[in-house]
Formats: C-alpha cells, structure tokens, sequence
C-alpha cells in the first residue's frame, strides 16, 4: 500500500528559489514540519544563473570597456584589455558558491526543515512523488520557475542557452544571439566588450517588445555604437551545424531569405514555466495556455492549500517579484492578511550598460488607460554628472495621472538609471503628488537632479 511508506508535512515546498527558501524558514519558525524540494542547486536562477553571475560578468564586461574608454577621459592605455573568460568564471563561480553555501546553512540549522533532492510531480492534490518517495500535506507551495524556451527549427544545431553559456572558458570568437529582450541583450553587450563579434536577431520589428518603440530604438543605438550587429524583423529562423566550428542560422527578412555564420549560437527567446515537470493534471490544476499557474491575487490556485508563487505563476520573473510573493504568502498566513499581487507595481531594469529602470506604465500602457495623462522626457546629455562622467547616452521620462497627479509610470535609462528608479518607485508605493519630488532638493552633481527638472517639464497628451 503507498499509504504505508507516505511521508507527511506541515507544508510541501517545491523549489528552492527566491520565494522557497525563506518561505521554509518562515514556515520553520511557527514550527511548522517542512520539506522542501529541489531538483537543482539550491537558490534557484536568481543564484545560480541569473543576477549573481549575470552581474558578475557585466562587472567585468564593465572593466574591460572602461580600459578600452579610458582615452576619452584623458587616460593614456598602453595596450587593450587581455580579456581572461576563465577567471572570469571563476570569480563568478566563487560568488555563486557563496550564495548557495548560505542558504543551505539556513536550511540545514533549521530542524524543522527537510531538504529533499529530486524532480517533484503530483500524485494528486495532497501527495507529490519525488523519486521513490511520496509525500503529503494539505498545504503545497510551488516555486518551481522556469527554463529556456526552445523555438522550433533548432533540432539539428549545437546552442547555448543563459545557463550553459556561463559554463564557457574560452571566448567565442563570432556569437550569433537569438532574441532580443533582456537576457538576449545582456549576453550581446558582455561578450561583445570581452571581445567577441556578436549578431542578435529579432523576430519583432523592434527590440524588447514589452518597451515603447522610443526606447528600443534608443537602446540599439547604444548597441548598435559598441558595433553590436542588430538585426530587427528576422522570421523563420533555422539552424544548422555546417561544421563541429560553425553553426549557420537561416531566415527571412523583408521576405529574402537570408543566412549568418558563427562560431557559438546563444537561444535567448523567452522562459517557460517549469509546471508541466509537475505532472499538475493529476492535482486538477489550471495552468493557463502559456504553461502557467493561474493564481488569484493571494497565490492560492483552483485548488484549496495549493499556491504558486515566483515565476511559475507568470505574475512576474525577477527576483524582487518572487521575494514579494514569499512576503505576500506569509502574510496571508501569519500576518494582518492586507498584502496581496494587487498591491505590486511592476519594476524591473536591463543591465545593459548604461541599465534601463522601469517603474510603473509604459507610456504605451498609459494611453491605453484612458486616463488624463501629463508626459515628459528629457535626454541625458542635458545631466551635468553624466557630461563629466562621459556617459550621455540615454532619457529619463515620467508619466503623471493628471487628476490624482500620481506618477504612473517613469523609465531611466542611462547612467545609474537601475539605481535611481527607485525614487520614482518610492513616491509610487507613496502615492506621492508629483510635485513633492518636483519641490524636492536633490543633491548636486547627481543624475537625480533632473527628477525635479524633469516634472517641471510635464505636459499633457492626448490618449
């Protein structure tokens, strides 16, 4: 009988992502019994292919052009930067080890928790298989995240993928990039200023299409000046491995066929969910045409004590998002039950250098509001710290309900604009006037300054 070898919890947790971990130790703490499940290394993407070593080679890829730059600012360089991808991995890999030596330390000093390794998937809405063990509480909480998505057309080709990618020691010399949004960017700038020739190709018309056009078209200039070849409209992508040091990808632009050659090929068109690993079908639970979860705005599913949180809910895929769902969950359990997804205003950046921070609306969103909008948008180039800096490329822009005059939505892009997003984000959870950081005094000589600058400069639009 499978009853007789059952294993039962307070709460079932699978994945160890950025919404997992300290939901265990939340969970931990009220002494509930746990376990919590991981078919990976612990941290989930965030650890172990995502911010930490994405950011760690954007600070190198960073070095590496200043070197390069530095003549600009009046500093001799005798010779280029020698560009060493494998310390690069090292240093990435000590970073993320790190990280992952941390939270199993956490998870580890709790007795209330425990880690079980494997693939999970639903026996039914109480019980998970992980391995030849089964399972069973009447509180489930997913965090299983999501993978690359795979197009068709790329059977027969060797590719690289943003995890396998960063497994790499020696710098490819011609790297052809699938996908032009966030991972696909990131990747094309890093391994151009290492020192590769790197082409990305779009389907869409423009880059990064949940963005204005205004500001795609300004981040492939920025591109497109470090001698990034972007090609935008690329349909009916295919490709081959013509020999074991070259691939070719095939496609169609303008309605010609067209083909480029390259030594390493990177996929970088978009996630899927991991639900489908989940077998969910045996729980009843509604996973929506893209793979997701459905949730309402508490986390809870269609079906009673089973919750999704982090990427596999599709209500966001960052760190910040899932870290918020953890803060949503244990609320909902512990806590004043007040915090719900309704409360999130999306933000999130493109660590392209310079990054792009967004809060809020897209100006594009905002008109499809209806409602009564005040617009601006003031260059970089008008900063005097980004004169001094060297670094001009860019716009801040600000989006204002003229009613309520609440800023909806703003983008930086530019120097420090991950960073200093963040201002506008804080009057928007504030629900701040925007004329008090209008009247606010920051500190010169920052690229804040312009904030003030800039909602001075507010004008109405028509929708």
């Amino acid at each position: 009988m499978i009853e007789d070898r059952v294993e039962t919890f307070d709460a079932i947790i699978v994945g160890s992502g950025q919404a997992g971990n300290p939901l265990a130790l939340a969970l931990a703490k009220e002494k509930w019994k746990v376990a919590i499940v991981e078919k990976a290394a612990l941290g989930g993407t965030c650890v172990n292919t995502g911010c930490t070593p994405t950011k760690a080679y954007v600070a190198s890829a960073r070095a590496a052009w200043a070197i390069a730059n530095a003549p600009n600012l009046g500093i001799e360089v005798p010779k280029s930067p020698k560009v060493n991808l494998k310390s690069i991995k090292k240093r990435k890999d000590k970073l993320v080890n790190q990280s992952r030596l941390g939270i199993r330390k956490s998870l580890a000093d709790s007795p209330q928790v425990t880690m079980i390794r494997g693939t999970a998937s639903f026996i039914d809405k109480t019980r998970l298989k992980v391995g030849s063990r089964v399972l069973k509480s009447y509180k489930i909480f997913l965090n299983v995240g999501a993978r690359a998505r795979i197009p068709e057309g790329f059977e027969d080709v060797d590719y690289l993928t943003n995890t396998s990618i960063l497994q790499l020691e020696k710098l490819p010399e011609r790297l052809i990039i699938i996908g032009g949004s966030y991972i696909g960017l990131e990747f094309a700038q890093i391994f151009k200023r290492l020192g590769s020739k790197v082409t990305v190709l779009e389907m869409g018309d423009y880059l990064i299409s949940k963005e204005d056009q205004h500001t795609s078209e300004q981040v492939r200039e920025v591109l497109e000046k470090e001698s990034i070849k972007v090609i935008c409209g690329a349909h009916c992508l295919k490709g081959k491995n013509k020999k074991s040091d070259s691939v070719t990808v095939s496609f169609q632009k303008d309605g010609k066929d067209q083909k480029i050659s390259g030594t390493h090929l990177l996929i970088a068109t978009g996630r899927m969910p991991n639900s489908d690993l989940l077998k969910p079908e045996k729980a009843g639970l509604d996973i929506n045409k893209r793979g997701f979860i459905d949730v309402n705005s508490k986390l809870e599913t269609n079906i009673e004590g089973i919750f999704a949180l982090g990427d596999c809910n599709g209500k966001g895929a960052f760190t910040h998002t899932a870290y918020n769902d953890y803060e949503i969950m244990e609320d909902q359990l512990f806590g004043e039950k007040k915090r719900t997804l309704d409360d999130r205003i999306i933000n999130y950046a493109l660590y392209i250098d310079p990054p792009l921070g967004r809060a809020g609306m897209t100006l594009s969103q905002a008109k499809e509001s209806g409602k009564n909008l005040l617009f601006a948008r003031m260059p970089m180039s008008e900063i005097s710290r980004a004169k001094e800096k060297g670094e001009t490329q860019g716009k801040m822009e600000v989006i204002v309900d003229a009613e309520t005059e609440q800023i909806l939505g703003a983008a930086v892009f530019g120097t420090g604009g991950d960073e200093i997003i963040g201002t506008f984000l804080t009057a928007m959870y504030g629900k701040l006037s925007y004329k008090t950081l209008m009247k606010s005094v920051q500190t010169h000589p920052t690229v804040t300054e312009l904030i003030p600058t800039l909602l001075q400069q507010l004008k109405p639009i028509k929708n």
